[in-house]
Formats: C-alpha cells, structure tokens, sequence
C-alpha cells in the first residue's frame, strides 16, 4: 500500500524506522525486532542508509524481506550521495519488482569529516532527487525529510522551510519530521509549513531516550533540542539505564498523547533496532480508552487532508 493512501485512513497510524546491520547476526537480531513490533499493526517501516550511502545493497535486502516476507509495509531510504541517475533507476526497478512502493528520498549526509559533494551525474539536492523520481515513476509514493527546529546546515528556519516547499513542489506525497523533544517545535512547524502552502501530511518523528550518550550523540548530528528540565532529569539518573529508559517511554508516551490528542493521526518511531521501548509507547497509546477522535474538519485542513 502506498503511505500516502494509508496516511488518508482515520485510523491511526504508527510507523517503524530502522537501520541497516552491519553483520549477519545482527540482520537475524533486527528481523526478530520488526516481527515483535509487527504484532503492533504498523502503518508501514522504513530502513536507512548508513552515513555515505553505505550499506545500500543490506537495505534494498532488508526492506524487500520485510514486505515479503515478515508482511509489512516497507519504504526504503534513497539517497543523492554515492548515486547517478542509472544506478538510482536499477534501485527502483529493483523496489518495485518486489512490490516496493514507497521511498523517502533525501539529500543523505556526507562521510565523516568530508563535505557533501555530488556524484558525478548525480544530484546536488533532494529536491533535485524528488524531481527525477517523480519524473520517472508517476505511481511511486515519495517521503521526504523535514526539521521542525531547522536543518543544521540552513542559514535560518525561513531559508529551511523555502527549501522544504521546494521538495514538496517536486512531487513529494508526505514528509516525515526529524526527531524533537518539545512539541511546541512541531505545532509551530506545522503552522508555518501550512502557511507556506505546504498541504502534504507531516508525520512527527520520536525517538525514546534509552541512555543519554545516545541522545547527546544524536542531538548533536540534527541540532534537535532536549528540553531543561528533561535534561535534569535524565542527567539525575545518568547511572541508571533502567530508570533512564523509564523516564524515556513515560516523556514520549505524554508527547505522543498530546500529538494525537490535537489531531494528528500518524507518528514515526525512530527505534534504533530495538523494541522494548517502542512497544511500550504504542501499546499504551492503542490501549488508551478511546483513542483521541477522528481530527475535526479544521484540524484536517491543518495537516494537509483533502
């Protein structure tokens, strides 16, 4: 199924992202992690490149096994870096021999330490990626990335959101929001998004905090900001894995209810190949008695809805 036909459903709609192993056990680790989490019934899951462009060749696997395999909807990660024109065209030949779908096409980061520099034939920008797809593959359902806080490498939110409305103008069908802590960044994006005439559904991105190296580590690669007080409290528990993730579930559990509580009806789990805490947050959030109601018709013009 397309996303953006499942996005158009009223039930809610819980996603899955995960990354590509670097070895066999692993892969067999990440397979016994997304059939824990299918039990859930997500929306669809989705499955990166690594930095550079690496490890394309495991993700066209993984992201082909999981549809045909494990029965889930599957959308794989495309990338402008390490990618011509004619490779990029054998992956999507390649996507869609295995009933493949869906793609989220982005600009991807450079290798460590180097600055972006297109391939030869390549493209520069993912709105120049978007565009070719589309071109190209008129049934294809394209994702792409957008920053509620701003891309690291934009000169401001405005600039950041001008270059979003150009994807979304190369034939984007829906964007998935990186990671943030405070829902105040994504209500306020969203306004702005709207404003800008970007109608597309804006799906939020959470990531739950197991250990707070990690979320340092990633807040510092996408500048997402962690709330003070969070913080404080994950800092207090620093020699406590056990508590850390409790407090990690417990914050993306009251951001995902307030999420869906104003209307929004998909979220994106960022889950770094593990289940636990995910399944946590989204069986609390399918057991709460009800679920927030369908949005009302201005809450639908909001997100994007026709």
């Amino acid at each position: 199924m397309r996303i953006a036909d499942r996005l158009a459903q009223p039930e809610a709609c819980f996603s899955f992202e995960f990354y590509p192993p670097k070895d066999d056990l692993a892969v067999d680790a990440l397979y016994r992690t997304v059939t824990e989490l299918s039990e859930l019934r997500p929306g669809f899951v989705s499955v990166t490149y690594g930095a550079g462009g690496r490890n394309r060749a495991r993700t066209l696997e993984i992201t082909s096994r999981i549809k045909s395999v494990l029965g889930v909807e599957a959308m794989a990660h495309l990338t402008c870096v390490g990618h011509a024109r004619n490779e990029l065209d054998d992956i999507v030949a390649r996507l869609q021999a295995d009933g493949i779908e869906n793609v989220l096409a982005l600009r991807g980061d450079a290798p460590p330490g180097l600055p972006f520099l297109p391939t030869p034939d390549g493209f520069n920008h993912a709105s120049e990626l978007i565009a070719y797809l589309r071109s190209r593959n008129r049934n294809l359902c394209i994702g792409a990335a957008c920053y509620p806080e701003g891309h690291l490498e934009a000169a401001s939110r405005d600039s950041d959101l001008a270059r979003l409305k150009e994807k979304v103008d190369a034939g984007v069908d829906f964007l998935i929001c990186q990671l943030f802590f405070d829902n105040a960044f994504f209500f306020d994006f969203v306004e702005r998004a709207r404003k800008a005439g970007i109608s597309v559904p804006i799906i939020p991105g959470i990531m739950p905090v197991t250990s707070l190296e990690q979320i340092e580590r990633f807040t510092r690669m996408c500048g997402a900001t962690v709330p003070m007080r969070l913080r404080l409290q994950l800092e207090r528990r620093q020699d406590d894995p056990a508590a850390i993730q409790a407090l990690g579930v417990a914050h993306a559990t009251v951001q995902c209810m307030e999420l869906l509580g104003r209307g929004v009806r998909a979220i994106h789990f960022f889950t770094m190949n593990k289940s636990p805490a995910t399944r946590l947050i989204v069986a609390a959030l399918q057991g709460a008695s009800p679920l927030p109601s369908p949005p009302s018709p201005l809450q639908q013009v909001e997100r994007g809805d026709s």
